[in-house]
């Protein structure tokens, strides 16, 4: 299909799609993730075990798709939020009954944020960095006493899918599939490690909000930023994408289940696929979760890596978080 990119929506770009080898986190970043494992460096032992769900690489076609080329902001969500005066999921009260085992100081509004330790911590007890406060919401990112003044131009977080959800269906969009995503994030780019080609750091630069440092306590923000940063900080990737990897995690309208990819890989080339029927996840069965692509500003190569482009991450649909946000795509009109 023939598009006139001067008849973009406006802050998207056309991703022409095509076909594409999805999945399968680069082999040599992760030779070297394996090496510090066991060099003895801290390392949290579910990182590489965490790559499962990922493999194995398979083609997938996509059709073209106009997509959003930042995450998006708090100013744009706060216009979202005030035509329709919309609650999100972390402003609303909740229901003692769905909580039979949290403590009555924890039944109030409020988000999970992320907390740094004073010191070293376990890599495998995340509860060492994150806890509930109440308060924390996309309007006070760190709990009621904070605010997004002067920050429009941040990413939106503590956004719940059905928050997400609701904002892409006002705004005429919709929320990606992982294929998608994934195509986009590449940038025309095959094969490639991350969004930018196969070096972390081409000539000894950062070019995404990840985590330097001792994780979780000492972040050294040789990228810039300590914590979230700003939409547009470092270079676009091929489409004219910014922040596809680090910053924020951005949903997917895909169910998460660890087992999707090696279904997918069975069948031969999967044409826009839109994901598995309903979500599975082992570590937490119940609970459904959607997929989450692309890695926030506490991705390092000690925890998560997920700045690897073909990886994945998933959530709770009921729950955001300080490093949770998304963006959206729209189909060209026929």
């Amino acid at each position: 299909m023939m598009v006139n990119p001067s008849n973009a929506p406006p802050g998207m770009v056309w991703i022409s799609g095509g076909e594409f080898t999805m999945g399968g986190p680069s082999a040599g970043p992760v030779a070297e993730l394996q090496a510090q494992l066991k060099s003895g460096e801290p390392v949290c032992n579910g990182l590489m075990n965490g790559f499962n769900d990922c493999e194995p690489a398979h083609r997938v076609r996509v059709d073209g798709f106009w997509m959003d080329v930042t995450e998006v902001t708090n100013e744009e969500f706060e216009r979202f939020a005030r035509e329709t005066r919309y609650v999100t999921v972390a402003e609303r009260k909740l229901d003692p009954a769905q909580f039979p085992n949290a403590k009555p100081e924890l039944l109030v509004p409020g988000s999970v944020v992320y907390s740094p330790p004073d010191g070293p911590v376990d890599l495998d007890d995340f509860t060492q960095w994150w806890r509930y406060v109440p308060g924390a919401n996309w309007r006070h990112p760190t709990g009621k006493e904070s605010s997004i003044d002067g920050r429009g131009n941040f990413p939106v977080v503590h956004v719940a899918y059905e928050d997400a959800e609701a904002y892409a269906r006002w705004a005429g969009k919709r929320l990606p599939t992982e294929a998608e995503w994934e195509f986009a994030a590449r940038g025309g780019l095959s094969g490639k490690a991350y969004a930018w080609g196969d070096q972390l750091k081409p000539n000894g630069r950062w070019q995404c909000n990840a985590y330097q440092g001792r994780f979780p306590d000492a972040d050294t923000a040789e990228d810039g930023f300590r914590g979230l940063a700003p939409v547009r900080q470092y270079s676009p990737n091929g489409y004219g994408l910014f922040d596809m990897a680090g910053n924020v995690w951005e949903w997917c309208s895909d169910w998460y289940r660890p087992d999707y990819y090696a279904a997918q890989a069975a069948m031969g080339l999967s044409v826009n696929p839109r994901g598995p029927g309903e979500s599975f996840d082992p570590e937490e069965p119940g609970i459904p979760k959607r997929v989450q692509r692309g890695g926030s500003f506490l991705c390092s190569n000690h925890y998560c890596a997920r700045y690897l482009i073909g990886t994945r991450g998933k959530g709770a649909v009921d729950t955001g978080s300080s490093h949770v946000g998304f963006r959206c795509v729209r189909q060209q009109n026929k």
